[in-house]
């Protein structure tokens, strides 16, 4: 049974009880324009987990009606994401283009009805004669159109015999209706495209606010779930499927498809009546989702495409090591509401730590290298170290790592004049080598513009797995052999915007990207690591959560993308 944490599951949960409907039929309709974001996510995990909730069912549709900002690679890519978020569709994936046929036939009825005409005034007569939230809207001079004349037309619009923007298919409604959205509102439109799915059959194509809830009731949708955006669409949501309850679908058209509406000839079939239900999306700091920005950072090459690690699609944040149960985690603790608010990103990045610190394997890797040299240490000696892949996981096994006499620590780890409460290495002064020896700094060496170069070690032989008894050391760094460890590269990222609110709108949001999102070193890590898979994670110790990655990488040759660094300020409840 469902449980009814927030206000949608609490009404498909009161639904169920009362025999309202017999299971929860839900959808998620994306759009393919774009890749899917973060926002996608919360209504991928709400649709579907309602369906998972409730032994429901949850279909996957493309409301693909407009061929013109449309792609295959929009459509592959969002059937990749769900699935990789952890979800499935019911039965096979749904296109709107599936139904163009009998929404052509519904709109025909519209007009046979007196309840649809095709309005012949230009783009910029309709925008002037809409009216605006204080004033009504003034009917078209075509508003009265017969209905034969309505029918010719709009079979000559069919027929391809009007240009791109001539005219429209308009609902016959009010045009001074409070809501704007019942002001006659179009339901077709012109383009002479090719479509993805329906190739050059057609040159018209519905518009969205028709097409949804046409494409919910023929496919018996129960809840219809979107964001507050739409609140103000509803009741022309409502006005298409109570104005076209009681009429006969075309014969076979949507039988064909699916063979849900079993409608015979001659037969009246009432269509279902999904409930339209809104909720707050996800706003997150630091962050833009809107896709016609996403796409202008592509487009533009500020990232290096929709896949790119600082992006905040699902497949970007994927490639940057995010795990779909840390996604599917946020959305949770976000939760679903009707208010709208902005989700600091560290909520984010800490459900991501979480997941990781769980299940990541431990590893070395050093991100700037600066070589050491243990001058009592044998030369062309190799003690092999053993340590745990993870320290509270001992399935996970352990790790072999050479120790040689020629080290790299990470440049970091070692100041000359070090600041009040550095712990690290400085000249004359102690460090452990994380699972190895201690070690004493004692010469400095230096190139001719006077960069350290190199330091000059001896090694305490004696500290392997044990503390001296005369001292206490309490610094302890990275290391990586010189000669065993694989050289990599490893991106270092970071917020792609300085400002947490880049979307405010009274400034061009590309002046807040930020330059130093992308940082690119060559690093030198551990030689397990040659055998990293793509979008295997780790866990650099001292450094943070990294991600092998999954377009780039090769074997034995990784390419290893910063996830989310250890600590962070955000805290649960903050």
């Amino acid at each position: 049974m469902i449980e009814p944490k927030d206000f949608i599951r609490a009404q498909v949960a009161a639904d169920l009880a009362s025999g309202k409907h017999t299971k929860a039929i839900t959808r998620f309709p994306p759009e393919p324009n774009g890749y899917l974001h973060i926002g996608h996510a919360k209504s991928i995990c709400l649709n579907f987990g309602i369906a998972v909730e409730s032994e429901g069912e949850c279909n996957l549709r493309f409301d693909d009606t407009n061929p013109e900002k449309e792609s295959q690679e929009y459509i592959d890519a969002i059937r990749r994401d769900v699935q990789w978020l952890g979800f499935d569709w019911a039965g096979p994936v749904r296109y709107a283009s599936d139904y163009f046929d009998v929404l052509h036939d519904y709109a025909v009825e519209l007009i046979k009805m007196g309840k649809a005409y095709v309005d012949s005034q230009s783009a910029e007569e309709m925008r002037a004669n809409r009216g605006s939230l204080s004033e009504p809207g003034k009917n078209s001079p075509f508003r009265d159109r017969s209905v034969e004349e309505n029918l010719e037309l709009f079979a000559k619009m069919r027929r391809g015999e009007f240009p791109d923007g001539s005219c429209v298919l308009r609902a016959r409604i009010d045009m001074a209706s409070g809501n704007i959205n019942l002001r006659d509102p179009a339901i077709y439109r012109i383009k002479h495209l090719h479509h993805h799915q329906s190739g050059d059959k057609w040159c018209i194509y519905p518009m969205y606010d028709y097409t949804h809830p046409i494409s919910d009731a023929l496919e018996f949708i129960t809840h219809s779930l979107c964001t507050l955006e739409f609140e103000d669409h509803r009741p022309f949501y409502d006005w298409v499927l109570d104005t076209l309850a009681h009429v006969l679908p075309q014969p076979g058209s949507v039988v064909d498809v699916w063979g849900k509406v079993g409608a015979a000839a001659g037969e009246n079939t009432v269509l279902p009546h999904p409930q339209q239900i809104e909720f707050s999306r996800l706003n997150v700091n630091y962050t833009v989702t809107s896709k016609r920005k996403l796409k202008q950072l592509v487009d533009e090459d500020l990232v290096s495409g929709w896949d790119d690690p600082r992006m905040p699609t699902v497949s970007g944040m994927r490639r940057r090591g995010y795990t779909p149960e840390a996604l599917r985690d946020f959305c949770s603790r976000v939760g679903v509401t009707k208010s709208e608010g902005v989700v600091d990103v560290g909520m984010l990045e800490f459900c991501v730590r979480e997941h990781l610190e769980n299940t990541a394997p431990r590893a070395m890797g050093v991100l700037r290298p600066l070589k050491v040299v243990l001058t009592n240490f044998p030369e062309g000696e190799v003690k092999e170290i053993r340590a745990a892949r993870h320290p509270n996981l001992p399935e996970m096994g352990e790790r072999v790592i050479p120790f040689t006499r020629e080290l790299y620590i990470d440049r970091a780890d070692f100041e000359e004049v070090p600041p009040k409460g550095y712990k690290r290495l400085i000249p004359g002064g102690e460090v452990r080598l994380r699972n190895a020896y201690i070690i004493k700094c004692e010469d400095v060496i230096k190139d001719a513009e006077g960069r350290v170069t190199e330091l000059r070690c001896s090694c305490d032989l004696d500290t392997f797995g044990k503390n001296p008894e005369d001292r206490k050391v309490k610094g302890v760094v990275h290391w990586v052999s010189a000669s065993h460890g694989l050289p990599c590269e490893v991106r270092l990222y970071d917020r792609l915007f300085t400002d947490a609110a880049p979307d405010r709108g009274d400034v061009d949001f590309k002046t807040f990207i930020n330059p130093k999102a992308l940082e690119i070193v060559q690093a030198v890590v551990e030689p397990s690591l040659a055998a990293a898979q793509p979008e295997e994670r780790f866990q650099f110790e001292r450094e943070g959560y990294f991600c092998c990655d999954l377009a780039d990488s090769r074997p034995g040759k990784p390419v290893f993308n910063l996830t989310v660094g250890l600590r962070d300020s955000w805290k649960p409840g903050a």
